[in-house]
């Protein structure tokens, strides 16, 4: 099984970050809020990521610096983050820019946790694969999802890591902050953790869902495919979660005041419904208790080819 890594992430928006052997203490990850503290991730190296998503942020739950979970102590011989052993040169604690990948010859500029968490909230210097791996091709990371250390080429990093260390190369964004771009057109550059993680994802219709165990989650005023954080054990309909991406494929965090028989301090997890259909709220799980399937947008701001996306809620 997959570990999740978990991302943090801007108001309505789920950021990922990454841990190695810990357990979820049941908050998940999700889109929203204003906490900007990472819940404890669950044994599955797939956390996801949450940007800054445009959905009603009265509706959409979750932390809005995306999740940053504090990993329970592993009293096992296992890499903890950065704490793990690696042969890392005098260069690899040298801050950089991801943007001007301004690091010296043979190294790159990546992402990085700097406090042995399980979220990329930093930027690093790190050594240059002898044969680095293209975009879409298999990688291997060291130490940890977070450690910054991958067989990524310049401009890319290892991302959807497993338990056993390995996943696939994925491009950072290019240009800048105020202009940035993707060279594939079907992703979007979306500014997980607050802009530690400018990275270009896959863009998504929640209606129709992604491939490989990930999300469509709400981030940075449309929907992107993020690894799936819940855990085996959460994720489902009503559940309490925190961030965006700690809801199961098709379900996404909301605000508790919105979802039914909600326990979570920060949200729960509720369904996608689509409002073209000729019941839309029959998709959703607490329709009998005032749930209605309402805009995913606000009023004047849904993006083209998703107008018929709602979210199950209960008005507010």
């Amino acid at each position: 099984m997959k570990k999740s890594w978990i991302f943090n992430s801007l108001l309505a928006a789920a950021l990922l970050s990454t841990g190695c052997d810990s357990d979820s203490d049941g908050s998940g990850n999700s889109a929203g809020g204003t906490s900007g503290e990472d819940p404890e991730t669950p044994d599955d190296p797939d956390g996801p990521i949450t940007p800054d998503p445009d959905p009603d942020p009265d509706t959409l739950g979750g932390s809005s610096t995306g999740e940053d979970p504090d990993p329970e102590p592993d009293d096992t011989d296992d890499c903890s983050f950065i704490e793990c052993d690696t042969d890392s040169s005098d260069t690899i604690d040298t801050a950089c820019d991801l943007w001007a990948q301004d690091c010296p010859v043979g190294e790159k500029c990546m992402p990085w946790a700097n406090d042995g968490g399980s979220a990329w909230n930093d930027a690093r210097c790190t050594p240059l694969d002898s044969a680095p791996g293209q975009p879409g091709d298999a990688c291997t990371v060291e130490g940890s999802g977070v450690s910054g250390i991958d067989s990524c080429d310049i401009g890319s990093m290892c991302w959807n890591v497993d338990e056993e260390n390995n996943g696939v190369c994925q491009s950072l964004c290019q240009g800048t902050p105020d202009n940035s771009l993707c060279d594939n057109p079907a992703e979007a550059c979306v500014p997980f953790n607050d802009g530690a993680l400018p990275l270009c994802v896959q863009q998504c219709d929640p209606l129709l869902g992604c491939s490989d165990g990930e999300g469509c989650y709400p981030a940075d005023g449309g929907f992107v495919c993020v690894p799936d954080a819940s855990g085996p054990d959460l994720g489902g309909y009503a559940d309490p979660c925190e961030f965006v991406n700690a809801c199961d494929p098709g379900l996404l965090c909301a605000n508790a005041g919105v979802v039914p028989g909600c326990t979570g301090s920060a949200g729960c997890c509720t369904n996608y419904c689509d409002l073209s259909g000729d019941e839309p709220a029959a998709d959703c799980g607490g329709v009998s208790d005032g749930q209605e399937c309402i805009s995913a947008f606000p009023e004047g701001m849904v993006m083209p080819g998703l107008e018929d996306t709602g979210i199950c809620a209960i008005p507010e």
